[in-house]
């Protein structure tokens, strides 16, 4: 599947864009994450620690074990604040 992806603030500074379309059959952002990962250290670096990061799926929060079946795009952003 081809799918759209969208970095936002410090993920899209580490990774150098702010988005890119793959060809992927992960079935789950985890599985979409680690082919990422395994790309070159730049996707490494941003994607080290999950616990520091949020996504979405076709614009819809989602954890990182939501399937991927039918999407289109899916965002990497940190952890939103309020105030």
């Amino acid at each position: 599947m081809t799918l759209d992806l969208v970095y936002f603030a410090w993920v899209r500074e580490r990774i150098g864009a702010a988005g890119e379309r793959v060809e992927t059959q992960a079935p789950t952002v985890a599985a979409l994450v680690e082919e990422l990962r395994a790309r070159e250290e730049r996707y490494a670096a941003a994607f080290a620690d999950l616990s520091a990061l949020r996504c979405a799926v076709d614009q819809e929060l989602a954890d990182f074990d939501a399937p991927l079946d039918g999407a289109r795009e899916v965002a990497f952003f940190p952890p939103m604040t309020g105030g």
